[in-house]
């Protein structure tokens, strides 16, 4: 798209939602359900598309892309006219007499810049939040998924540009994108780049949601059921070949049940993918040879107890652990992002912390235990965007749980009333009735009036 037809559309969203049109609420649910049926027609072709981008299984697309995208829409959907109600709530005594409440409003023009891991949910569920709070969306999409971006835009294409339009193009295109005044700007991806973004936005003081990244600690003590962990430390890494968000991103392992809990680990990734994970129809591939050639470069230090198999032709990364990995080894410098998980040992959980709190504050924390104490333990002296106790990842499939990053790992939250939320200003408003005036408030201000707003201010 030339520049100056993106100015053009830019120009012509602007204008429709100055007319009003998006304000109505049968029309945001005619959008939604729109949206929801044409992703199911579309499914197919969006099985097809990820598997081409990167080999991605149909149950994932299923459970993490397609069916994810509508449970979202379909909760939007049958609340959609309570959250845009007012909303009524006490009036101070000092306000008396008076009634108070708060008005869901469209923030105007948003700008939407989603991954390549997720390309479907990271860009629909922003996208349809924003629609049913009213306001007119700029979706940028990122250009390492060709296959899985065809589809978007034929789903896309069913709306007018006014409303939404999907905008193609590199990191040039963000950037220049990023230098028009949005009302609103929510950006999904890494930390180096969330800091450009909040740069530009902080030009035009344009509100924003960051959802980031970082590396996010699992933990297994000793009283832990290792053969749950087992499996759902092994499902929440080696999803999306690890290419998640909130995956876990290293192992911190009580030494007293560190045998015989990678023993079950490995167990369960043979489970999982087979002897073979590169013919297994169950794993997924990195998105390019770039990252593919990265995952190798991590795996130098420690040892490699299982996978460490990589082919940058066909993107290929085993599903990989590695022991013996020291806090000051290269990979626990960085968020991995990818099917390696790194382990190291602690006597106590002194160390565990200790290893924990030299990092950012991460977009996920998670432990497996059954003492209800270490659980509460580790909540207080750790700080995350989200945790998980005895499992991993399945706290973003909560729609009452608001997702979202702390400090480095991002600002602002979505998913479920939440997503509307963030789309909408909600608005304060005191309606002060004219049946009487209280001269407390007035000037000359007198002993009496003082003694009344004491009591009135308790």
């Amino acid at each position: 798209m030339e520049k100056h037809e993106l100015e053009k559309i830019l120009g012509a969203q602007r204008e429709y939602f100055a007319s009003g049109k998006t304000l109505d609420i049968n029309y945001r649910l005619q959008n939604l359900k729109k949206l929801r049926s044409l992703i199911l027609s579309h499914e197919d072709e969006l099985k097809e598309a990820l598997y081409k981008d990167f080999h991605k299984p149909d149950f994932e697309v299923l459970g993490t892309e397609t069916r994810f995208a509508i449970a979202e829409i379909s909760m939007m959907i049958r609340n959609l006219r309570k959250w845009s109600g007012r909303q009524k709530v006490r009036t101070s005594v000092t306000n008396f007499p008076a009634r108070s409440y708060i008005i869901p409003e469209p923030c105007g023009q948003v700008l939407i810049l989603s991954p390549w891991n997720y390309p479907l949910q990271l860009s629909i569920i922003p996208a349809m939040s924003a629609l049913a709070a009213g306001n007119c969306v700029v979706l940028k999409v990122s250009q390492k998924v060709p296959h899985t971006l065809e589809v978007i835009s034929k789903i896309i294409d069913h709306f007018p540009k006014e409303l939404i339009v999907l905008v193609r193009g590199e990191h040039s295109v963000s950037e220049y994108l990023l230098d028009f005044r949005f009302d609103y700007i929510f950006f999904t991806g890494s930390p180096a780049v969330g800091k450009m973004v909040m740069a530009k936005a902080s030009v035009n003081l344009t509100p924003v949601t960051l959802e980031l990244g970082g590396k996010n600690p699992c933990v297994v003590a000793a009283d832990a059921k290792l053969s749950f962990a087992a499996k759902r430390i092994a499902s929440g890494k080696f999803l999306n070949a690890g290419q998640t968000c909130i995956a876990p991103d290293y192992l911190l392992v009580d030494r007293k049940v560190e045998a015989p809990f990678l023993e079950l680990l490995v167990k369960e990734i043979k489970s999982f993918y087979g002897d073979d994970p590169s013919i297994s129809p169950d794993y997924c591939r990195m998105v390019n040879a770039r990252k593919t050639i990265r995952m190798e470069s991590l795996m130098k230090n420690g040892n490699i107890v299982a996978g460490g198999k990589t082919d940058p032709e066909t993107c290929f990364v085993a599903p990989t652990i590695i022991t013996g990995i020291k806090p000051e080894d290269p990979v626990m410098q960085e968020e991995i992002f990818g099917p390696v998980l790194p382990v190291i040992s602690f006597d106590d959980f002194s160390e565990v912390y200790s290893v924990i709190n030299r990092n950012p504050k991460p977009l996920a924390a998670y432990i497996f235990t059954t003492s209800r104490k270490l659980s509460e333990e580790f909540l207080s002296k750790t700080s995350s965007g989200s945790a998980a106790i005895n499992d991993t990842i399945m706290q973003v499939a909560s729609p009452n749980l608001p997702f979202g990053g702390t400090g480095p790992s991002g600002m602002g939250r979505y998913h479920g009333r939440k997503s509307f939320e963030t789309f909408s200003n909600m608005r304060s408003v005191m309606e002060k009735s004219n049946l009487i005036d209280l001269p407390v408030r007035y000037p000359p201000y007198t002993p009496i009036k003082e003694k009344i707003l004491r009591l009135l201010m308790r």
